[in-house]
C-alpha cells in the first residue's frame, strides 16, 4: 500500500512538473520566444505521451524560428499520429519544411495532400484563385539580382529604410551573445538603429553610426518608417516606458512609437516628442511599420484581436491632427491562418513577408498590386529573392528597380543579411505585349514531356490557340497577348490526368513562363522514350520455360486490375531475354513468353481484341553492352530479360 501511495504521489508530481513545463513554454511561445519554448516542449514530450496540440507547438516552434530540419521531426510525427485529426494548415507547413530540407519531390506530393485536405476550408481560398501549384512557384523567372551588403556584421541586421540619400536599419552590431532570430526580442539591450550613407549605385554603404540618441534606448528598436517630407518616424520597441510593461502572463509585446524631427536655435536637428501609438496594448504586439506615399496611412503588423492568422497585416488613416483611425485588418487576400509581417507600401504595390501564402520555405517576400482600396492576389517573387529560409524586410525604388532585402539563408554572413537588389526589367513599358510559353514535364519525376496536346483558352474559355510539345517538352503560342489579362493553358496526353491552369500575364512586354506538371492516370502507367508503359515488377519464368508461375501472376494481376479500370486500353506486349544462349533460341523462347503471358491476362477476364500484339523479341533489343561474348554480372543481365506492357489506346 505504502508502494501504491508512493508511485501515485510520484504521478502525480511527474503530471504537474509537466503541466508546469508546458504552461511555461507556452507563455515562451506567446512571446515569441520560439527557440527557448521549443526546448520545453521536447521536455514536455518526453515526459508525457505526446498530445497533438504539444506535438504542434514543438513543431510551431522550430518553424517559426525557420529550423526546419527539427520542425520537421515533430510534424512529421504529428502526421503520423494524427493525420485525420490535423487541419490541412499543418500539411502545408510539414511541405514547407520539406522544402527547407531540400525533399522536394515529397513536399511537392504534400503540398498536393495539403490541396486535396483544404478543397472545403477558406486556407485554399488564396491558391484556387491563383491557380498556383508549388512547381509553379519552384519553376518561376528569376527577376532579381542580389548582393550580400558589406555592412552586415556576424550578427543580425535587418529592417532597412531609405532616410534622405542614406540607409537606417536595425543591428545587433554591438552584443557578441546576440544569436537568435529576430522574433526573439529578449530583455537584454541589444538591438539599435543605425545610418549609413548610400554609394553612387545605392547597392551599399562603407559605414555606419548611431541613428539617434533620444531613439535607441538600452532596449530593442528596430524597423523603421518616415512620413514623405521625413518630419515625423514610427518605429518599433520592446514596451518600455522606464521599465518594460507585461502582460498579466509576464509577456513583454511590441509597441509602435511615433517620434518629430525638431530644431533647436543653433540649428541642429534631433529626434524628439517620442509617443506612444494609441492603438497599441499590454495585451499583444503592434510593429514594423510602413507609411504609403502620401503620408496618410500607416501600415503594420499585430496580433490583435481580430487578427486571422498568427500575425496580420493591419492599416489605420493618420489624420491632420496627428491623430489615428481605428486599425482595419487587411482581410484574407493578403492575411492567412500564418504569419504575414514586414510591410512596404509604394504607389503602385504591398510588398510583405508571409509564411502562410505559397512560398519556397520560411518566410517569403510577396507582393500584391493596389487595385483602388483593396489589394490583389499575392504573387511569390521566387527566387533568388526568396529562398527556403527567411526573407523579409522588402523596400524598393520603384523607378530605378533598385532596392534591399533581408534574409537568414545559409550563404549570408550573419545570423540576418541584408541584400541589395536590381530587380530586372524596365519599371514601365511604353507598349506591352505578352507571349505564353512554358514546358510540361512530369510531376513526380521532373522528367519533360513531349507531344502534350497544348491550347490556350481566353477569360471566356473561348480558343485562341493550340500547339504541341516538342521533344524537351517545350511550347509556344503564337498570338500577341495582352499584358495582365487572364487566360487558361491547358495539357492533354493519354495516360495522363489533364492540366488547366489559370495565368495572368506579366505587366511588361516580353513572354509568361508558364510550366505545367503532369501526371499519369495511374502510378504504374510511366513514359520512356516517349511510349506509355504499365511498370509492374519483373516477370520470373523457370530456366527454359514460359508458364506463368505464381509470384509472376501476382504483378500480372496488377495489369488486369488496371486494364479493368480503364476499360479502353489496349495494349501490346512485349517479350525480352537476355544475350546467352543461342539467338534463334532465345527468339522462340521469348515469342512463347509473350503469348503465354497475353494468354493469362485473357484467362483473368481481359478481352483478346484489348491486347493488340503479343511478341518476343528474344535477345535483338537489349538496353545495356551485354551483347554476345561480353562478360557481364547476372545483374547486367537480369536487366534485358524483361516484359513490356506498351499502351496503345486508353
Amino acid at each position: 500500500m505504502k508502494k501504491l501511495f508512493i508511485i501515485i504521489m510520484f504521478s502525480v508530481f511527474a503530471t504537474g512538473l509537466g503541466q508546469n513545463t508546458i504552461k511555461r513554454a507556452d507563455q515562451l511561445f506567446d512571446k515569441m520566444w520560439y527557440k527557448e519554448a521549443a526546448t520545453l516542449y521536447e521536455v514536455a514530450i518526453r515526459k508525457n505521451e505526446p498530445s497533438q496540440e504539444l506535438l504542434q507547438k514543438a513543431g510551431d516552434s522550430y518553424f517559426f524560428n525557420t529550423d526546419m530540419k527539427n520542425a520537421h521531426v515533430w510534424y512529421d510525427k504529428l502526421i503520423s499520429d494524427y493525420y485525420s485529426e490535423i487541419s490541412s494548415e499543418y500539411l502545408f507547413r510539414y511541405s514547407h519544411c520539406l522544402l527547407g530540407i531540400g525533399k522536394k519531390r515529397e513536399a511537392k506530393r504534400w503540398m498536393k495532400e495539403f490541396a486535396k485536405r483544404a478543397q472545403n476550408d477558406d486556407r485554399s481560398d488564396n491558391f484556387d484563385q491563383q491557380g498556383l501549384s508549388l512547381e509553379d512557384v519552384l519553376n518561376m523567372e528569376p527577376r532579381f539580382l542580389l548582393r550580400n551588403m558589406r555592412v552586415n556584421t556576424k550578427y543580425s541586421d535587418f529592417g532597412p529604410m531609405y532616410y534622405q540619400d542614406k540607409l537606417v536599419f536595425s543591428s545587433a552590431v554591438d552584443s557578441s551573445n546576440f544569436h537568435t532570430r529576430i522574433y526573439h526580442w529578449n530583455e537584454q539591450p541589444f538591438l539599435n538603429f543605425y545610418i549609413g550613407e548610400l554609394n553612387g549605385l545605392e547597392s551599399d554603404i562603407d559605414s555606419s553610426e548611431d541613428f539617434s540618441e533620444s531613439i535607441n534606448t538600452r532596449y530593442h528598436e528596430a524597423t523603421i518608417a518616415f512620413s514623405p517630407d521625413e518630419s515625423r518616424l514610427w518605429f518599433t520597441r520592446n514596451n518600455y516606458d522606464g521599465d518594460l510593461g507585461r502582460d498579466d502572463d509576464g509577456t513583454n509585446h511590441l509597441k509602435l512609437y511615433s517620434a518629430e524631427l525638431r530644431t533647436d536655435e543653433d540649428g541642429n536637428q534631433s529626434w524628439g516628442n517620442i509617443m506612444e501609438l494609441p492603438f497599441n496594448s499590454e495585451d499583444y504586439s503592434v510593429g514594423h511599420p510602413a507609411v504609403s506615399s502620401d503620408g496618410k496611412l500607416l501600415y503594420f503588423v499585430s496580433d490583435m484581436p481580430g487578427s486571422i492568422g498568427a500575425t496580420d497585416l493591419f492599416v489605420v488613416d493618420i489624420q491632420d491632427d496627428n491623430s489615428y483611425s481605428n486599425p482595419r485588418n487587411l482581410g484574407e487576400t493578403i492575411n492567412t491562418s500564418g504569419r504575414e509581417m514586414f510591410p512596404f507600401i509604394t504607389d503602385n504595390n504591398l510588398y510583405f513577408a508571409s509564411d502562410g501564402h505559397l512560398g519556397l520555405g520560411g518566410l517569403d517576400v510577396f507582393s500584391s498590386a493596389l487595385n483602388g482600396d483593396s489589394f490583389d492576389m499575392a504573387v511569390n517573387l521566387a527566387a533568388p529573392l526568396n529562398s527556403t529560409l527567411d526573407d523579409f524586410g522588402f523596400i524598393i525604388k520603384e523607378d530605378r528597380n533598385t532596392g534591399f532585402v533581408c534574409s537568414n539563408r545559409e550563404s549570408g554572413i550573419g545570423d540576418d543579411d541584408i541584400y541589395s537588389f536590381v530587380r530586372l526589367g524596365p519599371a514601365q513599358a511604353k507598349t506591352c505585349d505578352q507571349k505564353i510559353i512554358g514546358y510540361v514535364s512530369n510531376g513526380i519525376t521532373g522528367e519533360r514531356i513531349s507531344d502534350v496536346e497544348m491550347k490556350l483558352l481566353d477569360g471566356q474559355g473561348s480558343d485562341l490557340a493550340s500547339t504541341i510539345t516538342d521533344i524537351t517538352g517545350s511550347y509556344a503560342f503564337d498570338p500577341s497577348l495582352k499584358c495582365t489579362e487572364g487566360y487558361t493553358v491547358t495539357a492533354s496526353k493519354t495516360g495522363y490526368v489533364q492540366r488547366n491552369k489559370p495565368v495572368i500575364t506579366l505587366s511588361e512586354s516580353g513572354a509568361t513562363i508558364v510550366p505545367l506538371g503532369m501526371e499519369t492516370l495511374d502510378e504504374l502507367i510511366v513514359e520512356e522514350s516517349g511510349e506509355l508503359k504499365i511498370k509492374i515488377g519483373i516477370i520470373y519464368f523457370d530456366l527454359d520455360k514460359d508458364f506463368i508461375r505464381n509470384d509472376a501472376a501476382i504483378e500480372l494481376n496488377k495489369v488486369v486490375l488496371l486494364m479493368t479500370q480503364y476499360p479502353n486500353m489496349e495494349i501490346k506486349i512485349e517479350s525480352h531475354t537476355d544475350s546467352r544462349n543461342d539467338d534463334d533460341y532465345n527468339m522462340d523462347l521469348s515469342d512463347r513468353r509473350a503469348k503465354s503471358t497475353k494468354e493469362y491476362l485473357i484467362s483473368q477476364g481481359i478481352k483478346a481484341d484489348r491486347i493488340i500484339d503479343a511478341k518476343g523479341y528474344g535477345e535483338s533489343q537489349l538496353i545495356n553492352r551485354c551483347s554476345n561474348e561480353v562478360d557481364c554480372s547476372e545483374a547486367e543481365h537480369q536487366l534485358n530479360r524483361r516484359s513490356e506492357f506498351i499502351i496503345i489506346k486508353m
